[in-house]
């Protein structure tokens, strides 16, 4: 069982462990942690994307990626080469769990400049024009692979119902993209009320604890599996 945790937030450190730390930091560590305690045998990779986020794709990296691995040109792999890195870690994983805070209603570009790098042809989605009906499909389906997103917002009313749920673009940015691929979403859990920092807060802080607690006690009894060849 190998688990890729991604952190994306700009801010250092969890918000139990500095004023201004970060609440999906605090949510992801606290993941960690209990997981670690149910299941120390498991593999655990960490990817600070917050501290050393990706580069965004520019045009030489769409030329090379577009480019069969066959015709390329030696400055093609260097421009990929953290691109396959970042592929081969999440090709590794079991269970991908991301720290997601809300930035102007969608994902932070750290992040967005992640999925950019790992959603790509050839290694995540395959594509051929001659292929009957639907052109591309996903490479990782039928893998068990399952997301995890620990998010966090300034405001409230971001979920399904919510009085700004039509606002919030932050989940489906991110696991539409993974679901193209072939992982399916497990479950997103966020903090609200951040910008009020009063009650408010509190009570949803130890309401999403509550729930990180639940989930990895549910996950590790079950863990996401890889079906047979």
């Amino acid at each position: 069982m190998k688990i890729l945790h991604l952190d994306s937030s700009a801010r250092s450190g969890g918000s139990d462990q500095a004023p201004y730390g970060s609440h999906t930091r605090r949510l992801g560590q606290r993941f960690v942690r209990r997981w670690r305690a149910s299941r120390p045998q498991d593999a655990i990779v960490h990817r600070d994307l917050g501290a050393q986020p990706p580069p965004p794709v520019d045009a030489r990296w769409i030329h090379a990626a577009f480019t069969p691995p066959a015709r390329r040109a030696p400055w093609m792999g260097e421009a990929l080469a953290l691109s396959d890195l970042l592929v081969d870690e999440l090709i590794a994983a079991d269970l991908i769990v991301i720290g997601a805070p809300m930035y102007n209603f969608g994902m932070p570009a750290q992040l967005k400049a992640w999925i950019d790098n790992v959603v790509r042809v050839g290694r995540t989605f395959g594509f051929d024009r001659a292929r009957p009906g639907e052109p591309y499909w996903p490479l990782l389906a039928g893998q068990g692979k399952r997301l995890v997103l620990l998010g966090a917002r300034g405001d409230y009313g971001y979920d399904a119902g919510g009085r700004l749920a039509a606002r919030n673009h932050v989940e489906a940015g991110v696991a539409t993209p993974l679901r193209y691929i072939g992982i399916e979403l497990e479950a997103a859990i966020a903090v609200e009320y951040d910008e009020f920092a009063d009650a408010r807060l509190q009570a949803s802080l130890a309401a999403a604890e509550a729930q990180v607690d639940a989930l990895v006690d549910r996950l590790a009894l079950s863990p996401p599996t890889r079906a047979c060849a």
